[in-house]
């Protein structure tokens, strides 16, 4: 099984190989040099592991929360791939991936994930590792003010850069459940690519034109009058 996965919805661009279950990954941060860095990431990644396209088995990308401009860097790239070598799809979320990489490297079971999201707001979705060591939602993933998120009766750590910028509310609002929290967190493509796996054995893949970003805010931009 050999699958390809990318993701450009922050400041980090990276790029995953999984060869039988093993994952190479190249990752950079990248601010807006995206559509010039994921290509040469790519042919990279092929060229190191001896692998032509046509090897390929499937694809995933971090399909959002996200850049607006990010993700449609991800999604043009994962379509054209798609098409031209018609390949399934496995759409991951990037929330899912940030608390998949956090579960892979650190012993807690809940994670309380906070993108942001600007306009004072959050992309926000509580995730639970199951017994198979993936990530799993538990709630809904929304666009939200950090003052009113809604999450399980569960104690976590919170992880992402929403809790840069608003730790003090999120913290006022989940009181006693947060252990810790992390503010670094960026999604990575080894991650994407390990949430691909599982979503390929399971059937969750779509062609090529069906490989769809998810933005969550219904407006890309509010007018003035609304933000205040």
């Amino acid at each position: 099984m050999k699958l390809l996965a990318i993701d450009t919805a922050t400041e980090a661009c990276s790029a995953a190989l999984a060869i039988n279950g093993e994952i190479h990954e190249l990752y950079e941060f990248a601010a807006n040099r995206h559509s010039k860095l994921i290509l040469p990431m790519v042919d990279r990644l092929m060229s190191e592991a001896g692998l032509k396209p046509n090897d390929l088995d499937a694809l995933a990308f971090g399909c959002g929360p996200g850049s607006f401009t990010g993700i449609r860097i991800a999604t043009g790239v994962i379509q054209g791939i798609a098409y031209a070598l018609d390949l399934p799809v496995v759409p991951v979320s990037n929330l899912a991936s940030l608390a998949q990489g956090f579960f892979d490297n650190n012993s807690e079971d809940i994670a309380f994930v906070a993108a942001d999201a600007r306009m004072d707001e959050i992309y926000w979705g509580v995730y639970q590792r199951n017994s198979k060591g993936f990530a799993e939602l538990i709630s809904q993933e929304t666009v939200t003010p950090p003052e009113q998120i809604e999450f399980p009766e569960l104690t976590g750590v919170g992880i992402g850069t929403g809790w840069l910028k608003h730790s003090e509310m999120l913290l006022m609002r989940l009181e006693q459940r947060i252990i810790r929290y992390e503010n670094h967190n960026l999604p990575r493509a080894s991650a994407i690519a390990k949430l691909g796996l599982k979503g390929f054995k399971q059937g969750h893949t779509v062609l090529a034109e069906h490989a769809l970003p998810v933005y969550l805010r219904d407006k890309v931009a509010k007018k003035e009058n609304e933000r205040n």
